[in-house]
């Protein structure tokens, strides 16, 4: 493979097999070891701010039971997150989107932003987002959620919007979904099936839960435009190969 055929590695939640995921270390680990990228997920805050977190539930990582989106960013930005066992001595918070965009931005590293659930209780808040936004070349926004991309694609046609693949996802009729550029989908889904849908409805596709070892790897179907991995340094090498 020519070092020009390479295809985008994305680190998913940041390099989130050696860092904790959605944090800055993660973020920076991903940019050390070479990603081309960073998948992250924007939840949001009581008033509306965006936050960088993957879960609705706080239960997982803070280790108590609200939603995120019943909490003020003064109170999101105070937990400590982390495993149970660790959480105590935890220098982890949840990031602010915006710190993270600027970030991003002074490294031009892309984004893959993925909007998640609690946006769908407060779309004017996505719509403030998306106004006078900068993102680094080559970002773009991914959801399991149609309406909300249908949103970026009002506000701001410029970027690339991508539909997270489930089993109601319509293959036959893809080219239905004006509002999106791509489709994101797990490794399961590289099948002929799947990949000529794709071509067929002239869309792009990325795959995540990439660990490396996939053989697919190192001559990917012309379609693909991003591998999504927890190993971004374990990707990249394969792609060398």
């Amino acid at each position: 493979m020519s070092s020009e055929s390479f295809i985008p590695v994305f680190a998913h939640r940041g390099a989130s097999a050696y860092a904790l995921e959605n944090s800055f270390k993660a973020f920076e680990k991903a940019l050390e070891l070479g990603a081309d990228g960073i998948e992250l997920d924007i939840q949001l805050s009581k008033e509306g701010i965006p936050v960088v977190y993957h879960d609705s539930q706080l239960s997982r990582l803070v280790g108590i039971n609200k939603l995120v989106n019943e909490c003020t960013i003064e109170e999101l930005q105070r937990f400590k997150l982390g495993k149970p066992w660790r959480r105590l001595f935890s220098t982890y918070k949840i990031p602010t989107f915006d710190a993270v965009l600027a970030w991003a931005n002074s490294q031009q590293l892309p984004l893959n932003i993925e909007l998640k659930s609690t946006i769908l209780d407060n779309k004017s808040a996505l719509i403030q987002m998306l106004h006078g936004l900068t993102l680094p070349i080559g970002s773009h926004f991914s959801s399991f959620h149609y309406e909300l991309l249908e949103i970026v694609k009002q506000y701001r046609p410029e970027y690339e919007t991508a539909l997270i693949a489930t089993k109601k996802i319509k293959w036959d009729l893809l080219s239905d979904y004006k509002a999106i550029d791509s489709v994101h989908m797990h490794k399961r889904y590289y099948k002929p099936r799947y990949l000529e849908a794709c071509v067929a409805s002239d869309k792009a596709c990325r795959f995540y839960a990439i660990d490396g070892d996939e053989t697919f790897l190192t001559n990917p179907h012309p379609s693909v435009i991003g591998w999504i991995t927890d190993f971004p340094d374990k990707v990249i090498e394969r792609q060398q190969r």
